[in-house]
């Protein structure tokens, strides 16, 4: 926390909730979904493309503000298998800024120590943006800072899909298909994100309350956060909303809280573990 607070202005809002944080209880993976380009640009009267554009300026302040908090990785959902029935216009104008977002940023990426990765069916996507995706991941390959992992091309069943499609295709290699056993940890070894900690905290934008074919296996046990903030509007104030209401949850698992887990127990359960 202490880079996140060597840029804010002591006394400023922005000071104050990030002095609210425990810095020992932070998400160490945040998973965004980035809704409301088009409605901020409708709002104003603008093209859909304006809304597109002005959401880059969100999504270097998103990544400048987790890489100084220590977050270990941030995972954006920046282009779904669903989003190729956009207009062809629309859609050639994101590969654009993509492409302008890479040659642009990747100086602080390099300079902050952040990894740039991407997931999806990346082979899906135009040739040139290709290439500019995979010079990007080389250049930050070595660096060990945040994980900045940006899903394009992505929907969470295809993924599901090709995690058990790689499972059967190595079993069919191996030999092994008549014997092949398919359990949570070979298909968590096989997903896009294999390596990465599930997204503790899931954000999204616009107020939207649907997850949109993302990240459907690793959230099993997210936090959800939705704000009705359009991601052009969304900045450092925001997001240090969501993590200060992420760390008033009561993270259970499936199970109880202490507290919970004390008040239910029987009175002869309590005398046997304390020796009574």
């Amino acid at each position: 926390m202490k880079d996140l607070f060597a840029d804010l202005q002591p006394g400023s809002q922005d000071w104050l909730l990030a002095e609210a944080i425990d810095p020992d209880r932070l998400p160490a993976h945040i998973a965004i979904i980035m809704d409301g380009n088009g409605r901020w640009a409708r709002r104003r009267n603008l093209p859909r493309a304006a809304g597109h554009s002005a959401g880059i300026d969100s999504v270097r302040n998103t990544v400048e503000t987790c890489s100084r908090m220590g977050i270990q990785a941030l995972t954006l959902y920046a282009f779904s298998v669903e989003n190729w029935k956009r207009p062809r216009a629309e859609v050639d104008m994101l590969w654009r800024l993509l492409r302008i977002y890479l040659r642009r940023e990747l100086p602080q990426i390099m300079r902050n120590g952040i990894r740039f990765t991407c997931m999806g069916r990346l082979d899906g996507l135009p040739r040139q943006v290709r290439r500019e995706l995979e010079a990007s991941i080389d250049a930050t390959a070595g660096n060990q800072g945040m994980r900045l992992n940006v899903a394009i091309n992505y929907s969470g069943r295809a993924e599901l899909v090709d995690a058990v499609n790689a499972i059967v295709e190595d079993a069919r290699l191996e030999g092994r298909l008549r014997d092949l056993h398919i359990d949570e940890a070979a298909i968590a070894g096989r997903l896009y994100t294999a390596g990465l900690p599930d997204p503790d905290l899931l954000i999204r934008t616009s107020g939207e309350k649907r997850l949109s074919n993302f990240l459907l296996w690793q959230i099993a046990y997210a936090e959800l956060y939705v704000t009705d903030t359009l991601w052009p509007d969304f900045r450092r104030r925001n997001l240090l909303d969501a993590i200060l209401d992420y760390q008033k949850r009561d993270r259970r698992f499936g199970g109880l809280s202490p507290d919970a887990a004390r008040a239910d127990q029987p009175e002869w359960a309590e005398a046997v573990s304390t020796g009574r």
